[in-house]
C-alpha cells in the first residue's frame, strides 16, 4: 500500500530550519521543498522523463519568492505536460531559448539583416538616404525594442510628430519601409505576423504633385525664351538635349562621352545611372547628333558631355536646367523633369503607340517578358518616334534659332 504524503502547510515551510545536510519536505505528487544548509529553500518537481523513464528534478523557484500555492500551480502545469508526453524541463528550456532569441531580435538587429539584403537591389545613394531616414525617425526611438514587442500604437506615436510637420511623404516612405522589415521578419521566422501592417492608414496621404509642364502648343514659347535667355551656352545645350532625348535630369547631367555610339547613333545609359537600375538606350536623331558637335566644341577634353563650371572632372549639377527654367520665367509652369511630360503628351496626342512612348521614357514594364521584347523590337520603332519628336522641336523653334536647328553652329559668339 502506497504511503500517502501529507501536504505541506505555509507555517511548516516558514518554520523549517536548515540542517548540516540539505533535506527535503514533500508536498506530494512530485512537489518538494529542498532546504540547504545555507538556509535557502528551493521548490523542485521530481518526475520520470517520458522517453528514458529516468528520474529528473525541475527547479520551480525559490521560497518565499514562489509561494506554496504558486509552486503547486507550476507542479500541476508540469504534470499536464507529462500527460501529453512532453518533458517539462525540455519544454521550459526550449521556451527560454525562444524568448532569448526574441529579445535579441530588436528592430535595429532585424533592420541590419534586412538592409544587407535590400541594398543589393537599390542604388548606393538610395540606400544611403533610406538608412538615414530610418535612423533619424525610427531606429533612434525603437531600435532597442524587440520586434515582437513593438505595437502599432507605439509606432504611430513615434511617426505622428513627423506627420504634424507636414512631412507626409516621409511618413509614407517610413511606413512602407517598416512594413518591408516586418515582412522580412515574418518570412525569416523571427515573428509570426506583422502587427504594423496597417499603420499607414493612421496618417493622411501626401498629395502627389506632378512636375509642372507646358501644353504641347506652348513649346514654341519655351524655345523662344530659351533662345533669348541670359544663360550659358552649355546650359542651353543641356536643356535642349534633355528635351530631345526625353531623359531625366540626373541622366542628362551625368551623360558621358563614352556612352555615345556615333556609328550606331545610340546613347547607351548604363544601369547604375538609371532610376530603375536597368540600362536604357536612346536613339540619336540628326538634331541630337548636331547638338553633340556644338557641345564637343565648347567642353574641351572632359569625360562628361556636360561638365561642371569649376572643374571638368565632374558633371554639371542636375538642378542646373531647373534653375535656368525658373530664371527664364517658367517657375510653376515648366520644370526640367516636366520636359518628359511635355514630350509624352505631345506624342500621345499624335497617336503614337503608347508602349513605344513608355519605352522611350524608360518606364519599366511590369511584364518582364514583354519588357525584354521592348528592348529589341521597340528600339527600331522608337527611332521613328524620336526622329519625329526632334523634327517637331526643330519646326517649333523656327524663328527662335534653336541650336539643334542650326546644324552648322559650333561656338556661340
Amino acid at each position: 500500500m502506497a504511503i500517502k504524503t501529507t501536504p505541506l502547510t505555509a507555517t511548516q515551510i516558514q518554520k523549517a530550519k536548515p540542517k548540516v545536510k540539505e533535506y527535503s519536505l514533500l508536498d506530494g505528487d512530485g512537489l518538494a521543498l529542498r532546504i540547504k544548509p545555507t538556509g535557502s529553500k528551493l521548490w523542485l518537481f521530481n518526475y520520470y522523463r517520458p522517453i528514458t523513464r529516468k528520474r529528473a528534478n525541475l527547479s520551480l523557484g525559490k521560497y518565499p519568492d514562489l509561494s506554496l500555492a504558486k509552486a503547486r500551480t507550476k507542479a500541476i502545469e508540469a504534470r499536464e505536460l507529462l500527460a501529453e508526453g512532453i518533458d517539462p524541463k525540455e519544454h521550459r528550456d526550449v521556451a527560454l531559448i525562444a524568448k532569448q532569441a526574441e529579445l535579441s531580435n530588436t528592430l535595429q538587429a532585424v533592420f541590419d539583416d534586412w538592409f544587407a539584403v535590400k541594398k543589393t537591389s537599390i542604388k548606393d545613394l538610395t540606400a544611403s538616404k533610406l538608412k538615414q531616414r530610418l535612423d533619424k525617425y525610427l531606429l533612434t526611438h525603437l531600435g532597442k525594442y524587440p520586434l515582437s514587442e513593438i505595437s502599432a500604437p507605439q509606432a504611430i506615436k513615434i511617426l505622428q510628430p513627423v506627420a504634424n510637420q507636414g512631412k507626409l511623404e516621409t511618413v509614407g516612405r517610413l511606413c512602407r519601409n517598416i512594413n518591408e522589415i516586418m515582412t522580412f521578419a515574418v518570412n525569416t521566422g523571427i515573428i509570426e505576423h506583422n502587427k504594423l501592417a496597417g499603420i499607414g492608414k493612421a496618417f493622411a496621404t501626401a498629395q502627389v504633385t506632378n512636375q509642372a509642364s507646358l501644353k504641347p502648343e506652348e513649346l514654341p514659347e519655351l524655345l523662344t525664351a530659351l533662345n533669348y535667355a541670359s544663360i550659358k551656352l552649355i546650359t542651353r545645350c543641356l536643356i535642349e538635349w534633355q528635351l530631345h532625348t526625353m531623359t531625366r535630369p540626373s541622366e542628362t547631367a551625368g551623360a558621358r562621352w563614352d556612352e555615345i555610339d556615333r556609328d550606331k547613333q545610340l546613347w547607351n545609359i548604363p544601369a547604375d545611372r538609371m532610376k530603375k537600375g536597368r540600362p536604357h538606350t536612346v536613339p540619336l536623331t540628326a538634331q541630337t547628333l548636331a547638338l553633340l558637335e556644338t557641345i564637343d566644341a565648347i567642353t574641351g577634353d572632359s569625360e562628361y558631355i556636360f561638365p561642371a563650371d569649376k572643374t571638368n572632372k565632374k558633371h554639371i549639377n542636375k538642378e542646373t536646367a531647373n534653375k535656368a527654367l525658373q530664371r527664364m520665367g517658367f517657375k510653376g509652369r515648366q520644370t526640367s523633369h516636366g520636359l518628359r511630360a511635355l514630350a509624352s503628351t505631345t506624342l500621345n496626342e499624335q497617336s503614337f503607340d503608347v508602349d513605344v512612348i513608355e519605352a522611350a521614357l524608360s518606364h519599366v514594364d511590369k511584364d518582364k517578358v514583354r519588357s525584354a521584347y521592348n528592348r529589341t523590337d521597340y528600339l527600331e520603332r522608337r527611332k521613328v518616334v524620336m526622329s519625329w519628336w526632334s523634327d517637331h522641336i526643330e519646326e517649333a523653334s523656327k524663328g527662335s534659332n534653336s541650336i539643334t536647328g542650326l546644324k552648322a553652329l559650333k561656338i556661340a559668339n
